[in-house]
């Protein structure tokens, strides 16, 4: 009878050492919001961990965040390891928008709120929300810049885009062209470098089709190198007409400061105004040294707490704020779009050093 008691004393205690480890277990991998992010190997997503886990807290939820490192199959690897903690949302900047699609269904079964983080998941409707900044509206402000700085009428205007294979090089063109087409139309700029733009300059609203003709003839690749190459071939090809007093349409900060090189040396350009867009470090030395005109800061710090706060409002059961929609190939995803700042010389020290973005002594000559 005592050995039987023994035996079945042991046993209880088995049991119920194995519920405790299983509760500990379960509450100890409980995650709310499993994020994803595509790779540690780049300063941007190791800031992005840090500012999301300080995002959540003094909340109630906890994150677990993993890096994909380049590689989709080891995104959608993550997806299901979150999936198994019991995440109730899932942020996840693809690493490629389309084989990403397969990793979000899977959560999507399992009732789980998605969030498309930075750059849009295509081809599913698996995706309930996207959060970015928005690129037309980044290609609208370079544009307005280069409107708000002309001199007088008939001043050339360089136009230059992203890759080709970049929906987002696409948006920034269009927010661009729907802001100089009226200024072209109306005499204030002359295309100085792409027949196709100049074959198009009484369309207000181009097609795909039409901006794509452009771009063709425009792009850099996102290339600093095959930026200068460019803008070397154009300026070799200008006539005195197409000089003086110039107006240049750059699509981002690399390849603006390699456009502005080659300019700033043609002795034939008196002044030029440049564009940019991303506010790197050499860049904000450029406009301080006057050879940069402009960029667009995209601040991330207020990505990451739109992407956050949409999270939050998720798991209160609450609805969270949208304020449009991009259509990813299957369905329109209602999107939070992040605001984008204007920064020149007058506001960047208030934009970029006070905000604590970048530290004073990180350039020389700031005011």
């Amino acid at each position: 009878m005592r050995k039987m008691w023994k035996a079945l004393s042991l046993l209880l205690v088995v049991a119920l050492a194995a519920v405790v480890f299983a509760g500990c277990n379960n509450s100890g991998g409980k995650v709310s919001v499993g994020i994803v992010l595509p790779t540690k190997d780049e300063p941007r997503w190791v800031q992005d961990e840090k500012r999301f886990k300080d995002a959540l807290k003094g909340t109630k939820y906890s994150t677990e965040i993993l890096f994909s490192q380049g590689s989709s199959a080891k995104e959608k690897e993550n997806v299901q390891t979150l999936i198994n903690k019991g995440i109730k949302v899932l942020i996840i900047c693809p690493q490629d928008g389309a084989a990403a699609a397969s990793a979000v269904e899977a959560a999507k079964k399992e009732g789980i709120t998605v969030i498309s983080y930075d750059r849009l998941i295509t081809n599913t409707d698996a995706v309930d929300y996207y959060v970015t900044f928005d690129s037309v509206a980044v290609g609208a402000a370079q544009a307005q810049y280069l409107v708000d700085h002309a001199k007088g009428s008939g001043e050339p205007l360089y136009l230059y885009a992203g890759a080709a294979s970049d929906n987002n090089a696409f948006l920034f063109f269009q927010g661009a062209w729907k802001v100089l087409q009226p200024k072209i139309a109306d005499g204030t700029f002359k295309i100085a470098n792409s027949s196709e733009a100049v074959a198009l300059q009484d369309k207000a609203d181009l097609s795909r089709d039409e901006l794509s003709k452009i771009i063709g003839q425009v792009t850099t690749n996102w290339d600093p190198n095959e930026a200068k190459n460019k803008a070397q071939t154009h300026l070799t090809a200008a006539g005195a007409d197409m000089k003086g007093d110039v107006a240049i349409l750059a699509p981002n900060d690399g390849t603006a400061r390699s456009i502005a090189d080659v300019f700033g040396s043609d002795s034939a350009v008196t002044s030029f105004v440049v564009t940019g867009q991303d506010a790197e470090k050499a860049s904000i030395q450029y406009i301080i040294d006057g050879k940069q005109s402009m960029t667009v800061f995209k601040d991330v710090r207020t990505l990451v707490k739109d992407a956050m706060g949409m999270a939050i409002n998720i798991l209160d059961d609450k609805k969270p704020e949208t304020t449009g929609s991009y259509n990813n190939g299957k369905v329109d995803v209602k999107a939070k779009q992040t605001d984008v700042i204007v920064v020149d010389k007058d506001n960047v020290k208030k934009e970029l050093i006070d905000s604590g973005y970048y530290k004073a002594d990180d350039f020389t000559g700031i005011q």
